[in-house]
């Protein structure tokens, strides 16, 4: 018998094997296991790891950890703190229930390669829950009507307060003070079903496990979900949005209005040349804040301060970025702009500021109007002016953030006649949530350019691409946000880039949990270079709104046609122009 040579038996062995593998049943999912582990803030959030069978072995794929939609509560009254840290715990440990018990055998057996077919079988789990939580609630309502209603303690009407006088006001002069219209109440929050962050964490772990297996990328995998499994030509790193400083309702100055203040490295810029820039920028900024107030100043001193003024001083935020106290307007843009000076860099030109309002914080609901300085309030109206007047002053702020509150529907449609050629108007807590903009097949209400999506609670990856296609097709801004208690997973930022977000906003380039997900951002950018599939970012531009055109653009998008023609467009370049000419 003739000798085998070296090697060549191995050879043929391992090219049976390979013929076996091809012929093995594709992987698909053994089980799905939920844990309770600590955020940024140390706070509980949930981990979800998924167990695959390939080739008859079980196999730990991958894990994630989403995290929650609760708001940090800083300067909050304690049994406030406490009672949402009791609702936090519940949730997470409601959600690790669902996962480890409900969920696993829903999807045990399925292919993590059909996204669609996941999601539709955690949305029917979600809606569910939801139907027995009414049930539920109808019990109770039902048990509370039977012992008989409570009869309301008799109160008698408060006495009207006594008129107001203008200052030098003579006696008997009739006044002829403006009575202003009564502001429409807070709406009630949307209701988050208890747990429902399980739906969205299976969902994105289902999609990074199918990435894995297909030797993929997550934000690869993720385009292909978004443009029907056809991989397209280039994909583009979503903009940079990074705050720098905070100057809002928590903070000790007594200016409200500027819960964050964002940074925005020109289109033309590499996240990576965008990166370098912030973190000049944020370093200038700490050196100026530790900096002695000189003894004699002119004006203005070096940190933006006015003569007499109490000096600024900073700590870091949970959003990544330096909360200092400031009691003007100007003194944090000022402090942006001489920063900027001292790098040569141009406002307007080599990077644009935003600004967060956080509008829904200011409403001082005793005295009907927004508190933007501590005892400075103003109407809904005046918040307009103000914004006018804030923009002709700084025109390289091309982005407000929740200018006002979501029932202030009226003055949105205000500020976007007066600023929308000029600036994005972007709702973000003033949207509703993307399960109900799904449901209502609608993003115009408020009025914006743009809207700010996150990840939590029940969102699923095919909700995901089915809002983003949507933002899309109104010709509407996406920007794809960060909560505020976040975790080191950075698959937010594959999702950013295979959804192709105009935006990406995650906070100062500060604390771990942010900063890693700027670290993934660079390394995309890397990737998609050495692949020759990055593509290039469009400069800024601002449609002037119309309401007939925007009507037949919702249509549009309803009808699910062709792409409607953009609007009028506006460069920033433009503005600033104008704006110095003036």
């Amino acid at each position: 018998m003739r000798a085998v040579p070296a090697g060549l038996g191995s050879g043929k062995r391992f090219a049976k094997a390979n013929c076996f593998s091809k012929l093995a049943k594709p992987p698909t999912i053994y089980k799905i296991v939920g844990k309770n582990v600590l955020d940024g803030l140390g706070l509980p959030t949930l981990q979800v790891e998924v167990f695959c069978t390939i080739q008859n072995f079980t196999k730990s794929i991958c894990s994630v950890v989403i995290p929650t939609h609760f708001e940090v509560c800083e300067n909050a009254l304690p049994e406030l703190v406490e009672a949402e840290e009791a609702e936090r715990r519940l949730a997470v440990s409601t959600a690790v229930q669902w996962v480890s018990e409900t969920v696993t055998e829903e999807l045990r057996g399925l292919a993590p390669t059909d996204q669609a077919e996941v999601d539709r079988v955690l949305r029917a789990f979600f809606a569910n829950k939801v139907q027995e939580e009414k049930e539920r609630k109808a019990l109770e309502k039902s048990q509370e009507d039977s012992a008989g209603p409570v009869p309301p303690p008799q109160m008698l009407p408060p006495s009207p307060p006594p008129p107001t006088k203008k200052r030098g006001q003579k006696p008997g002069k009739k006044d002829s003070l403006y009575i202003e219209k009564p502001i429409m109440p807070a709406e009630p929050a949307e209701p988050v079903l208890c747990g429902s962050m399980a739906i969205g964490a299976v969902s994105l772990a289902v999609a990074k496990t199918s990435a894995i297996l297909g030797s993929i990328p997550l934000y690869l995998n993720i385009a292909l979900l978004k443009h029907n499994q056809e991989q397209p030509a280039t994909l583009t790193m979503p903009l940079l949005m990074a705050s720098v400083v905070s100057c809002g309702k928590s903070s000790p100055g007594k200016l409200n209005l500027m819960k964050e203040v964002i940074c925005i490295p020109h289109p033309g810029l590499t996240t990576k040349q965008g990166v370098e820039m912030l973190l000049e920028i944020q370093k200038q900024i700490s050196k100026i804040l530790e900096m002695p107030t000189p003894p004699k100043e002119n004006k203005k001193g070096l940190n933006g301060n006015k003569r007499g003024q109490q000096p600024v001083t900073s700590k870091m935020s949970h959003l990544g970025c330096l909360t200092i106290n400031c009691d003007v307007m100007e003194q944090p843009l000022l402090l942006i702009q001489g920063v900027c000076a001292n790098l040569e860099l141009e406002l307007g030109t080599n990077l644009h500021l935003a600004i967060n309002c956080a509008g829904h914080e200011l409403m001082d609901y005793n005295k009907g109007k927004y508190e933007v300085l501590t005892g400075t309030h103003k109407n809904a109206t005046e918040m307009v002016d103000l914004y006018v007047e804030l923009i002709n002053k700084y025109p390289s702020i091309i982005a407000l953030i929740d200018p006002l509150r979501k029932e202030d529907s009226e003055q949105w449609d205000s500020i976007c006649n007066a600023l929308g050629s000029r600036c994005y108007i972007i709702a973000g807590t003033a949207s509703k949530s993307i399960s109900k903009l799904l449901e209502d097949g609608s993003i115009s209400i408020p009025r914006s350019h743009g809207l700010i999506i996150k990840h939590t609670n029940q969102t699923t990856m095919s909700d995901l691409v089915e809002i983003t296609n949507l933002i899309d097709r109104t010709k509407h801004i996406a920007i794809l946000g960060s909560t505020e208690g976040e975790s080191s997973d950075d698959s937010l930022v594959d999702l950013a880039v295979g959804l192709g977000v105009r935006f990406i906003k995650l906070g100062g380039l500060s604390r771990g949990e942010r900063v890693t997900k700027y670290n993934r951002l660079l390394t995309i950018e890397e990737e998609l270079v050495q692949n020759e599939t990055l593509g290039f970012n469009e400069e800024h531009i601002f449609s002037h709104f119309n309401e007939d055109a925007e009507k037949a653009l919702e249509a549009a998008a309803t009808a699910a046609g062709e792409l409607p023609g953009p609007l009028e467009p506006t460069f920033p370049t433009e503005v600033v122009e104008e704006s110095a000419k003036s």
